[in-house]
């Protein structure tokens, strides 16, 4: 089996704010019926993580689960645990109608952290980043392309787009975070 690689190894750029591409990341999608007792017991089992509230990101100690939608989960994974994680969720959930689907090399993840990280983006996004407390998710645009955030902290955010704008979405991230570029909404 190949090894993965990331979508863009190695980027990093240091301006307003710090910008990384993280690395493979396991990613996998869940649609169904978020109120089976079942699959509250499968995403414990598999990462210690609790079924997560509207726009909620809930962690555990083998991965963490981002509510997307009233009929969807992103379960965030060990890149090389993905596969089995997908074989145990569908055994614990047979005959429930549940589609799981292992999307990791298909997005990629960049990590943005500072002071003004809430300013940055909000040049390229139209969220209310106030509104927005650690652990939380939005689905949002950054410029011209679907994007999901998560707020980790009070000054990081993790970024997760499609692979296939990866390039696009560092050099805009370059572009937006470079030096001189200040527009103080929320830091001052």
């Amino acid at each position: 089996m190949s090894e993965s690689v990331s979508a863009l190894p190695g980027f990093h750029v240091n301006g307003l704010i710090s910008v990384t591409e993280a690395g493979p990341r396991g990613m996998i999608t869940l649609r169904g019926d978020l109120s089976l007792p079942a699959l509250t017991t499968a995403l414990q089992q598999q990462t210690g993580a609790a079924l997560p509230g509207q726009r909620q990101v809930t962690q555990g100690p083998g991965g963490a689960v981002a509510w997307m939608s009233p009929d969807e989960l992103l379960i965030l994974v060990d890149h090389a645990r993905a596969p089995a994680v997908i074989a145990a969720l569908e055994s614990a959930l047979a005959g429930e109608f549940v589609t799981l689907a292992d999307v990791s090399d298909a997005r990629a993840v960049f990590t943005l952290s500072g002071p003004a990280a809430c300013d940055v983006l909000a040049k390229i996004c139209p969220v209310d980043f106030v509104a927005i407390q650690p652990g939380e998710i939005r689905r949002t645009r950054a410029a011209q392309v679907a994007a999901a955030l998560i707020r980790e902290g009070e000054e990081d955010f993790t970024l997760i787009c499609f692979r296939s704008v990866a390039r696009y979405m560092a050099d805009l991230l370059a572009t937006v975070s470079a030096p001189g570029g200040d527009v103080g909404l929320y830091t001052r």
